[in-house]
């Protein structure tokens, strides 16, 4: 490999390796595959990688998942090629729809989820006056600011532009609530 793809292929691996969603081996597979023109049989990517194929067969399937990687076939040969995507929008959407979004609802599931859970326990004379109003206030927050965080990921995934009403409502909000109270 030379200079020029040996620096490339190490700094994505690296950035993928910070990203939470790519491993570094994978991060280092697309970068080999996005610098090359044609296709690379898995032997091949090994090779460079200097990896055992079984490593780079498992990590290639996982970028196809992720369609950053896709299965080619090659005319005359019965080995399995891959190249590279070059569909970032759509590699993007992917990655906000599948990975950031799961998330985010995580979230509102566990705000939803303690928000049943506290009006089910009441105050029952366990709480300083005050208290149940202080932890209902930090939910709400958090549910608007995520509530609007899926909206923009929705909207971003299905290709449709975000109201800026969405984030305009929200960050006054927010920063009112924050403010220590006098």
């Amino acid at each position: 490999m030379d200079r020029t793809t040996a620096l490339f292929v190490d700094g994505i691996g690296t950035a993928a390796a910070t990203s939470g969603v790519l491993a570094q081996i994978q991060g280092r597979i697309f970068a080999l595959l996005y610098l090359h023109a044609e296709a690379l049989p898995l032997e091949e990517i090994a090779a460079e990688l200097q990896q055992s194929k079984s490593n780079v067969s498992v990590n290639v399937r996982g970028l196809v998942e992720w369609h950053l990687v896709r299965l080619v076939s090659v005319p005359g040969s019965r080995k399995d090629h891959y190249e590279a995507a070059t569909n970032f929008w759509r590699v993007m959407m992917e990655i906000m729809e599948r990975r950031f979004r799961w998330t985010v609802r995580q979230v509102l599931a566990t705000i939803a989820e303690t928000e049943r859970a506290a009006a089910e326990a009441g105050d029952g004379g366990r709480r300083a006056a005050g208290a149940e109003g202080f932890v209902a206030g930090r939910l709400v927050g958090l549910k608007v600011f995520f509530t609007a965080l899926d909206t923009v990921i929705g909207s971003f995934t299905q290709g449709k532009p975000v109201d800026p009403e969405t984030l305009q409502n929200v960050v006054p909000m927010l920063a009112t609530r924050g403010r220590p109270r006098r």
